[in-house]
């Protein structure tokens, strides 16, 4: 038997009452806000201007549902793709159990009469995300895909519910008064959520269009809410970052669909002037993005881009200059460089894990920003077309990341060092930290960031994955690094060994210096020096992917036990103690796995260098034991240079490098 429910009752019947009902515009002044001389609205401005804003609020839905010459880059109307996962969250949606984050699923129950200021966990990101609305995208495409009013019904209803529960207010005027109201505020209107709805409205507009749902009076609160959005992402755009660059690119959006609005020009030219600016004040000129993240990295690329193709689909071509376009190209490039064979990509900073379906899709769709880039045509047709890069290793200076290679494809051995700028929020203190993947195996990913920010205990969790010591790098009293600037000493290539020399000073009194010796394109040297007048336990730390591996703390090594042969051993010279570490790496939000983690550590004196050698080899024998390894200075410190002799299954190597 099915229970009556009052609550729901009242928010779908909400839907169908005229909008002055529910709130203060009317039709006359959301009509004002339009240019009634653009072609197609005359009898718009016929009616409107006899003082019959009813027919003209009729003539202008009827204008909107057979406009042509405005497109959008988002979802295709006549022709959505619904999958499985996008049908569950229309149909959670339905019953007010929303998809906000991947990391919350499932999803929270939201309560019969929405309670939009619900926070199960204090996590930021969970508000936040709630009030970008995503499933209601999903419950157009459910309309679109099945024909089902209910779904065009109940989004009406959701949409004036948030309307009438989240009315915009400035922050400052009342935080200080009305806590309550200024913290739903602070989320409900933050600037970047409020252009994530500029872009996903597109789509429900779009979307949901032809239904009897769609008044006209629906369509006169959409306008002026929308309208309200616009000026207000025009009135607060963010000061620096990657929110700056998707409120440019939404507020471009805006102006670009709906050039009916007296606004629209300004807004797609506020947003073209941002865009401008901010690709060359965010990119390093070698095109590394300043928040030094993989997997912000590309967003950028997208939010570039999209910017660009809403523009150009719509006929406002040449609204970039060409060196916006020659930035996006050296984006790209560094972004092939750094993912591995296997399409995934370092989990830097705030990264996290990326394979096959999130980057071939975007490689595709960056071919048409460079479609020149042989290389971008290899990874965009998975090696079908196009060709690999004429060079293995590479060095982006600016940005501070160093790829020490033997090949591209999947039995390559490629190394991903990271040591460079301050970088800005996203980057953590990790510099001289590595990934390394060898033969379709990531043997030390990154701990990536397993949660953003919220109250204390959130907080708490996110600054553990943040630590200097839970990298693949060295510390001074496990302390987390006081300053993360690297700088380059040393970059060179050649057939028998590629090297890298960086600096971090990254304590008071201690600086740390890495240089990194790939020899014979098979096996890597890693001498750390850390110099000063700093005293001290100085630890170098490693942490392993997720396995059991073989512990040795009398020769201060570790190797992995893979049943298929395909291991690596870590042996540390120069190192006091052995020491298992807390070890866990998070590939996905708010889920974390254990993995192995060492600190191989010594006693520093003060103006004593501590000095360390690591050798990390791929073994593949049966018994991954058997490899003989030896490592050791040749001559006492200097910050000249460095010199040392390796041994490795009886073959010595000559080491060194001079500034």
């Amino acid at each position: 038997m099915k229970i009556f429910n009052l609550n729901r009752t009242i928010l779908f019947l909400a839907a169908f009452l005229p909008v002055s009902m529910l709130k203060g515009a009317d039709a006359r002044s959301v009509i004002g806000l339009l240019d009634l001389t653009r072609p197609g609205l005359d009898k718009v401005a016929g009616y409107y201007n006899a003082g019959n804003d009813s027919l003209a609020t009729v003539a202008l839905l009827d204008y909107y549902r057979h406009r042509t010459g405005v497109k959008s880059i988002g979802v295709d109307p006549d022709n959505p793709q619904l999958t499985d996962r996008e049908r569950k969250w229309a149909d959670d949606g339905m019953e007010h159990k929303f998809y906000v984050h991947d990391g919350y699923q499932p999803s929270y129950f939201y309560g019969d009469d929405i309670d939009w200021q619900y926070w199960p966990v204090k996590d930021n990101e969970l508000r936040w995300q709630l009030h970008r609305t995503k499933w209601w995208v999903s419950m157009g495409k459910a309309y679109r895909v099945t024909g089902d009013e209910k779904y065009a019904g109940e989004w009406v209803a959701q949409y004036r519910d948030w309307v009438r529960k989240n009315p915009l207010t400035e922050f400052e005027g009342i935080k200080d008064t009305d806590m309550e109201n200024a913290d739903n505020v602070y989320f409900a209107w933050r600037p970047l959520e409020v252009g994530d709805r500029l872009e996903h409205q597109i789509e429900q507009f779009s979307l949901f269009l032809p239904s009897e749902h769609f008044t006209p009076d629906f369509l006169i609160e959409f306008l002026d809410n929308y309208h309200r959005h616009a000026e207000f992402v025009d009135g607060h755009y963010s000061d620096e970052g990657n929110h700056l660059l998707f409120e440019a690119q939404r507020i471009i959006f805006a102006g670009t669909y709906f050039p009916e609005f007296r606004k629209a020009a300004d807004w797609r030219k506020a947003g073209v002037d941002i865009l401008t600016r901010e690709i060359v004040k965010q990119v390093y000129p070698d095109g590394v993005h300043y928040e030094l993240d993989p997997r912000y990295h590309p967003a950028t690329i997208d939010i570039f881009g999209k910017a660009l193709a809403m523009l150009n689909i719509n006929g406002y071509t040449d609204e970039f200059p060409p060196e916006y376009i020659d930035v996006m190209r050296k984006m790209i490039e560094f972004n092939y460089n750094i993912t591995f064979p296997d399409y995934s990509m370092p989990m830097f900073s705030d990264g996290k894990k990326v394979g096959k379906s999130g980057s071939l899709p975007r490689y595709k769709s960056w071919l048409k920003i460079s479609p020149d880039d042989a290389a971008l045509k290899y990874f965009a047709s998975e090696g079908k077309e196009g060709n690999v890069p004429d060079y293995t290793s590479r060095a982006f200076e600016n940005g501070g990341f160093y790829i020490l290679r033997n090949g591209w494809g999947p039995a390559a051995t490629v190394m991903i060092l990271k040591a460079g700028p301050e970088g800005e929020w996203h980057n953590q203190f990790d510099n001289g930290t590595f990934e390394l993947w060898i033969k379709g195996r990531n043997f030390f990913p990154d701990s990536g960031s397993f949660i953003y920010g919220g109250d204390e205990e959130v907080l708490k969790q996110r600054d553990w994955f943040r630590q200097t010591s839970v990298h693949n790098t060295l510390t001074l009293d496990n302390k987390t690094l006081e300053k993360r600037k690297s700088n380059l000493l040393k970059w060179e290539t050649n057939p028998e060994v590629d090297m890298v020399v960086v600096e971090t000073p990254g304590y008071k009194g201690l600086t740390h210096r890495r240089a990194v010796f790939f020899v014979d394109k098979k096996f890597y040297v890693i001498v750390d020096e850390a110099y000063g007048d700093a005293e001290g336990d100085v630890a170098l730390h490693y942490q392993l992917l997720p396995c059991d591996p073989l512990e040795n703390s009398v020769n201060k090594s570790v190797t992995t036990a893979f049943a298929d042969n395909n291991n690596v051993t870590v042996r540390v010279f120069g190192a006091d103690r052995m020491t298992a570490e807390e070890g866990w790496t998070s590939f996905e939000y708010r889920q974390k796995n254990r993995r192995p983690a060492y600190a191989f550590s010594t006693g520093k004196k003060k103006g004593e260098p501590a000095r360390f050698i690591t050798v990390i080899c791929p073994v593949d024998a049966e018994n991954p034991l058997n490899h003989k390894i030896s490592a050791d200075y040749k001559g006492k410190f200097s910050v000249d240079g460095s010199s040392l002799e390796v041994t490795v299954d009886g073959k010595k190597y000559k080491l060194g490098y001079r500034l």
